[in-house]
């Protein structure tokens, strides 16, 4: 069992890391969806590099960039081929010439867990990478998935030959490719796709060497569900019926340790509360000890905060977000502690107003000064309410319910549907 961390890591701590997390004052944005490969994506992107600057955003989180079997991106072949279904090399460097002109870092979603073979190997499948750029042979591919390598230090991606971190040589060449491109390509900050499929130690390395400005790591673990009806457990540290520890939020802030504290982690714990509390039971939004029940309640500057990806999301719609209540989600994510994402389908597909409502609320974040490890005081919490104070300096509330500060000195900044916000 991991050691749990609640609060934030020492002040030491934080300056060693500086240049990896940065200074707690990001927001990044996910720009693509599901079905962003049907369409010429790094030209449309190019278009909208301007609003997304003067919105407030600091990151860029882009689709996979590399030549991949699915079009998606998540089946990645020839790693130094940035020609794919998103557009060319060439489209690709436009983009990121203007994302750097604005100011905004460009985020690359680096899917390094599994990789399709261009050669079928002994056993018959297609786990040999022959004739391209980082050639490999069986041994980089565990033994769990067809290869001859080690048993995987992780969970098996099924269906595909997963690639082996414990071998000297791969770890070398995804350096290497991690390396170009940061300096060749132009990409300054990574997202570290499925990382429950090796260990956390390997993504350290990665990142000591390739050094990027920022990164992030997808360790998705399912909530913990109690049946007979499988309703989401109010409390996310222990297994209710066993009454065992190192549960959902738990274990996402082992992999954050694991990584040395490197690489913050998408707060699932946080979407997967929310999601539920928006409902009608907003009680949820405070755990047993007063805090924020997700990842920002024990290590705030390392909890990426978001309400919808493109898997939870989009057409894929694996665990969605409810549609009525988007705003009353980046009310709260974009008040609190944690490193806030927004996701495209929100910011520029659902109309203008969702658009200006989630840029006002960024704004009032930056002017404020409201970081990721901004102090929170929950005040109210109920079925239809909730309210916090951040920093001194914010005073929010969610939900249906009637309320708003009694102090005088708070002055309304926004409001919209069962959200409203104050600053003084």
């Amino acid at each position: 069992m991991g050691q749990m961390i609640s609060g934030d890591k020492s002040d030491e701590q934080t300056a060693r890391d500086d240049g990896i997390i940065k200074n707690g004052r990001e927001i990044l944005f996910q720009a693509f969806n599901w079905e962003s490969n049907k369409h010429n994506w790094w030209s449309i992107l190019e278009e909208k590099v301007t609003d997304l600057a003067e919105s407030g955003f600091t990151s860029v989180w882009l689709p996979p960039p590399t030549q991949s079997l699915s079009r998606e991106g998540y089946l990645p072949q020839n790693l130094y081929c940035l020609d794919s279904c998103y557009g060319s090399l060439h489209e690709l460097k436009l983009l990121l010439h203007k994302m750097s002109e604005h100011n905004v870092r460009a985020m690359a979603d680096v899917v390094i867990n599994h990789r399709i073979g261009t050669t079928q190997g002994s056993n018959g499948m297609y786990n040999r990478y022959d004739g391209i750029p980082v050639s490999w042979d069986e041994h980089a591919v565990t033994s769990c998935s067809g290869g001859k390598g080690n048993k995987s230090t992780g969970d098996n991606f099924d269906g595909v030959p997963n690639i082996d971190h414990t071998q000297p040589f791969v770890r070398k060449d995804i350096i290497e490719w991690l390396i170009w491109l940061r300096k060749s390509v132009g990409f300054q900050d990574f997202r570290f796709d499925f990382t429950k499929g090796y260990a956390a130690k390997f993504v350290k390395e990665y990142i000591e060497e390739s050094k990027p400005l920022f990164a992030v790591g997808e360790y998705w673990d399912s909530c913990e569900y109690s049946p007979p009806d499988y309703r989401l457990n109010y409390n996310q540290d222990v297994l209710v019926s066993f009454c065992l520890p190192d549960i959902h939020r738990q274990r996402i802030i082992n992999w954050i340790d694991n990584t040395g504290g490197l690489c913050a982690a998408f707060d699932f714990t946080t979407k997967g509360i929310l999601q539920e509390a928006v409902k009608g039971e907003l009680w949820r939004l405070r755990d047993s000890e007063g805090k924020p029940p997700g990842v920002m309640g024990w290590w705030p500057s390392r909890s990426v905060t978001f309400i919808e990806n493109h898997d939870t999301g989009s057409t894929q719609g694996h665990w969605p977000f409810p549609s009525d209540h988007i705003m009353e989600g980046y009310a709260y994510i974009l008040t609190h502690p944690g490193i806030p994402t927004v996701f495209y389908d929100h910011f520029y597909d659902q109309g203008v107003p969702l658009h200006d409502e989630i840029a006002k609320l960024m704004q009032i974040r930056k002017c404020q000064d409201i970081h990721s490890r901004s102090s929170i005081k929950i005040l109210e919490v109920g079925s239809d309410l909730y309210s916090a104070i951040i920093d001194d300096k914010l005073c929010m509330k969610i939900g249906d319910g009637s309320w708003c500060p009694s102090d005088p000195e708070w002055r309304l900044a926004v409001s919209g549907d069962r959200y409203a916000v104050w600053h003084k």
